[in-house]
């Protein structure tokens, strides 16, 4: 692909690549350093990661903050410092009693609102410094909880692997969540421990699996969503005419749309998109003007 264009990529990322990874790669297939991704996922995780190029990584804060869904696999058993399998083992206990209504009821219990308690190999930041670069450091790191909501937390199957069970989840649940602190405190309420072995994200907002393509096949056909229909798919849609286009070409507040709490996209005529805006003290307040 030669010269910048604007929009949003749906990639099924690799396991092993970090989220900047993808990034790089992506900036080689485009050409332009003006790419950024929605939402972290470690290495060891794969699916959907949200990127956008030019005009569309200023959507990308807001569809961070969009609910996600998720395939994973909790280890009962065995518990790491980083709560997932890339971990340190600190603890081992016989898993082997756990029974179905034992799994059900704990399940149960971290499942709607929440004040979870972020794991501390994470991305959270402690006095100006990210809490893993602490933990690495050799620092004792606890983190203040946090609001979250699991909407979805089902458990699929369960295998048995010696005195561990293996317990593949479906979760789908609001941004800020962390699967692996899920999978550490399910293990935690049974009494036997539990990290996070294995991680897929099968949905960011509306963008699922479904939309999502490999480094592979973009660099065979590199296809973008194009802004404009990026916006439509993701945010409720506000149409204007010729002469409040011009307003809001300019960053002239609107009246508010009553279409949402979060953002809306306003399309002038013929579909063009001009911003993204957000009720606040009655007007539709521009979170960012697309208009050249």
């Amino acid at each position: 692909m030669t010269g910048a264009r604007d929009g949003l990529l749906v990639v099924d990322k690799p396991a092993g690549w970090t989220s900047h990874d993808v990034v790089a790669r992506v900036r080689s297939l485009t050409g332009t350093r003006r790419v950024g991704h929605a939402g972290t996922l470690d290495p060891m995780a794969t699916g959907v990661l949200v990127l956008g190029v030019g005009k569309a990584t200023r959507l990308l804060g807001h569809l961070a903050l969009t609910d996600k869904a998720y395939d994973a696999t909790v280890r009962l058993g065995v518990a790491t410092l980083t709560d997932d399998a890339e971990g340190e083992v600190v603890a081992r206990a016989d898993a082997s009693g756990v029974t179905a209504a034992m799994l059900d009821r704990s399940v149960a219990a971290l499942t709607g609102p929440l004040q979870q308690v972020p794991s501390a190999v994470s991305a959270v930041k402690v006095d100006g410094r990210r809490a893993y670069a602490r933990v690495r450091a050799g620092e004792q790191v606890q983190l203040a909880p946090r609001a979250v909501v699991v909407r979805t937390f089902d458990v699929v199957a369960v295998r048995a692997d010696g005195t561990a069970l293996d317990v593949d989840v479906r979760v789908e649940c609001s941004s800020g969540t962390y699967v692996r602190a899920l999978a550490r405190d399910l293990g935690g309420a049974l009494g036997v421990g539990g990290h996070l072995v294995a991680l897929r994200r099968t949905r960011v907002g509306p963008y699922d699996l479904s939309a999502a393509r490999t480094l592979d096949e973009l660099a065979g056909e590199f296809v973008m969503l194009p802004l404009a229909a990026a916006v439509a798919s993701a945010f409720p849609r506000l149409d204007v005419d010729a002469a409040t286009a011009r307003r809001v070409g300019h960053g002239v507040p609107l009246p508010a749309s009553g279409l949402s709490a979060g953002p809306v996209g306003v399309f002038g005529p013929g579909n063009a998109l001009l911003a993204l805006v957000q009720d606040s003290d009655g007007r539709a307040r521009p979170l960012a003007v697309f208009v050249d």
